[in-house]
This record gives C-alpha cells, structure tokens and sequence, in this order.
C-alpha cells in the first residue's frame, strides 16, 4: 500500500493521525460508559453483584458467539468502510439507553440486550480496526503508532470516568451514556475522511468457512510464536474479568464510596496507562518486547493486591489506597498492550490479520463471559476482596507463564524506513 505522507522517520503516516483523533476521542466516550452502565446496574436498577456480572459477560458474549466468523468475514472487505459503519451503528445502539430510560422501560434484562447488540456491531468494528494499522503504518512502527494509540486512551481513562462520575451526578447515568454515542458518531467522520488505497479485497474463496476459522486459530495455536503469549492473554482476562465485577462492588457497596470517589479511583488507572505508554517503547529498547511485557504484568500483580487493601479504610482514604492501586495497574496495561499487539500484527501475515486479531479477541472475551458469572458467585459468597486477592494470583501465573516460555527473548526493532 502507499505510505506516502512519512515525512521522516520521526513521524508517523498523515492518515494515522486522522485515525489516532477518531480513536482517541471515541475512547473518551468508552469510558464514560464503562462507569455509566455499572452505575445504571448498582443504582439506577438496584441491581446487585450477579447483575454487574452478567453486564461484563453480555458485553463480550458476541465474541464468543460470532468471533470467529467475523474475522473471516472483514478479511474479504476493505476495512476501512467496515469500520466507519459499524461506529454509527455504535452510535444508534448507545443512544437506545436514555430513550428506553426516559419512555420508563429501562430494566436489567432490557440493558443487557441493548449491551449484547452494540457489543455484536462493535465485535466487527473492532476486527475492521484493529487489522486495518498495518495497512497504515510500517511493521517496524506498529509499537509506536500502538504506543500513540495507547497514550490517548490512557488519556480518556484518567479523565472519562472523573467527567462520568460529575456527569451522572447532574443528569443521570442513562443520559451520561449519550456522551459516548456522539464520539461513535465523531470517530465514524474521521475514519471517513481518511484516504488510503486498501488494496482490493480478494475474490470469496471457495473454501469453506470453518476450514477458514481454522485456518487463524491454528495460525496462533500450532507452531507459531504466538501460542504462550495467546495462552498469557487469556489468564489476564480471566484475572481482569474477576477484578471488573469485584471492585464495583467493593467500591460502592463494601465502601459505600461516592461515584465521584469511584470515578476518581478509576481515573488513576488512566493517569497510569499514560505512564506506561509514555515509557512503553523505552522499555522495549531496554528489555526487548519479551521482556518489557513481562515487567508489565508482574506491575499488575502488585496494583491488584494494593487494591485489596483499599477495604482497611474508608471514604477518601479508601478511594486513595484503591486508586494507587489503579495506578499500577494502569501503568502496565498501558506499558504491555503496545508491545503485544505490535509482536501479534508483526508475525501475521495480512491476509491472516483480521482472523488472527479477532480469534485472540474472541477468545480473551469468551474466558470474560464464562468467568464473569462465577467471579459473581465468588464476589457474593467469599467477597470481594478474596476474589481481589484471586486475581492477583491469576496475574502471578500469567508472569510465570510468559517468563518460562520463548517469548522473553522477544524483540520488535524499530523502523529503518524513510
């Protein structure tokens, strides 16, 4: 494809930057909603812990569904028309909350099938988006353009749920949520406005759609560099999918914290994932891919058990203990997320991406739907600071895993080119 628009090797394709303000503003918008719809859940439904985690397992149930069909579907379109389509469809899907709140039908069983539907427009959106970069930007400068990316959503981490707590409190969690379907809508102009020379899709293959599917998971899970990262990956998420249902309910249930306190707690994992994307590509230098990944998730171990402590206080003490460890755990998700989908784009080839991208995707958020309700379960019986406590020992794993295997030796170079 064209790479015209590379001024130096400083800088980074014209059309990237187009993309990077789509991307950083519908961010922004995300996590607006993130805390909108727990808030919705907790407060606005008076729902409970199994509510919140039937939220996170409808939110990634699609990618269980429909994943790996997806992924064969966008690698026999151009990307970019998928990905401004499915960012209005977004836009409409999100917007459907403060009217159904508004005209009184709002429930629990109705917010999670308004959830499950932008979930199954946004699972395309993000098999369009995330193989669309390395038609954008050259395979030496995937880390960085990713680290840029990543710096940006760091951003709307740290300020989203502040402006999200601050904004519910004036007009309500449901309207607060229509933040984030004007930045679908804003995103969707600036993917239009893009001009790149996708090339063109290939003829549909006569080869079946299941030999296809397999095709990019073997891709990942046979013989390839990918396996003990993928493997990585998913305990992450079934250690993440444990940490999201159990520190909503520690936070506004156990502490009784405000949702501004909440809010502010939760930006701190932002103000984290700047750090971390601000020193990811230095790290990488020093350490290798390999091992900067490995750095990062022995961070999380720590950020999580800093969390469990978040319950010997309260108020804004608590909200205090509980966003420091937010702060660690962002600055290794910010640190990490660059360098593993750099290496996982870099190995694959382009006619794989969309499959392989989407596979990893889907499976991380299958491991999210099946242990979100059993983390429920946990969080109600044990509480949440053991299942806090449960997940850090899944990030302690996920260390050994990564530093046992191959990929601790892995090394992405940067760019040589003009």
């Amino acid at each position: 494809m064209t790479r015209a628009g590379v001024d130096d090797a400083s800088r980074l394709p014209r059309p990237f930057r187009r993309l990077w303000l789509g991307e950083s503003v519908s961010s922004f918008g995300t996590y607006v909603t993130l805390l909108g719809l727990q808030v919705v859940v907790l407060r606005t439904l008076g729902g409970d812990a199994q509510d919140v985690a039937w939220l996170s397992a409808v939110r990634w149930a699609p990618y269980l569904l429909l994943g790996l069909f997806a992924g064969v579907v966008v690698d026999r379109f151009r990307r970019l028309p998928v990905m401004v389509a499915t960012d209005g469809a977004c836009a409409a899907l999100l917007a459907l909350i403060p009217v159904l709140w508004w005209l009184g039908g709002l429930h629990v069983p109705a917010l999670l099938a308004v959830v499950a539907a932008y979930s199954a427009v946004a699972l395309f959106n993000d098999a369009a988006s995330m193989s669309f970069l390395p038609r954008l930007v050259p395979r030496g400068d995937l880390q960085r353009a990713h680290a840029r990316l990543d710096g940006s959503d760091a951003v709307a981490q740290a300020s989203g749920p502040v402006l999200a707590g601050l904004l519910i409190k004036v007009v309500g969690a449901p309207v607060a949520i229509l933040v984030d379907a004007a930045s679908y809508l804003f995103s969707a102009l600036m993917m239009a406005s893009v001009r790149v020379a996708e090339p063109s899709p290939a003829a549909v293959p006569r080869t079946p759609i299941g030999t296809q599917i397999r095709d990019g998971v073997r891709w990942i899970y046979r013989g390839t560099s990918l396996r003990r990262l993928a493997v990585g990956t998913h305990l992450w998420f079934a250690g993440n999918a444990v940490l999201g249902v159990a520190v909503p309910v520690l936070a506004l249930q156990t502490l009784q914290l405000t949702v501004i306190q909440f809010g502010f707690a939760s930006a701190a994992a932002g103000v984290g994932a700047l750090v971390g994307a601000t020193l990811s590509t230095r790290a990488g230098r020093r350490w290798g891919t390999g091992g900067a990944v490995i750095a990062a998730h022995t961070v999380t171990t720590l950020g999580v058990l800093v969390m469990a402590g978040a319950a010997q206080g309260s108020g804004w003490a608590a909200t205090a203990v509980l966003g420091s460890g937010q702060l660690l755990h962002g600055v290794a998700m910010g640190s990490s997320n660059s360098h593993e989908m750099s290496y996982r784009q870099a190995e694959t080839p382009d006619g794989l991406q969309a499959r392989t991208n989407i596979t990893m995707r889907a499976a991380n958020r299958a491991v999210v739907v099946l242990v979100a309700p059993v983390a429920g379960l946990l969080v109600a019986h044990a509480g949440p600071v053991v299942a806090i406590l449960v997940a850090a020992a899944v990030f302690a794993v996920v260390v050994v895993v990564l530093a046992a295997s191959p990929f601790r030796r892995a090394r992405i170079g940067p760019s040589e080119e003009p």
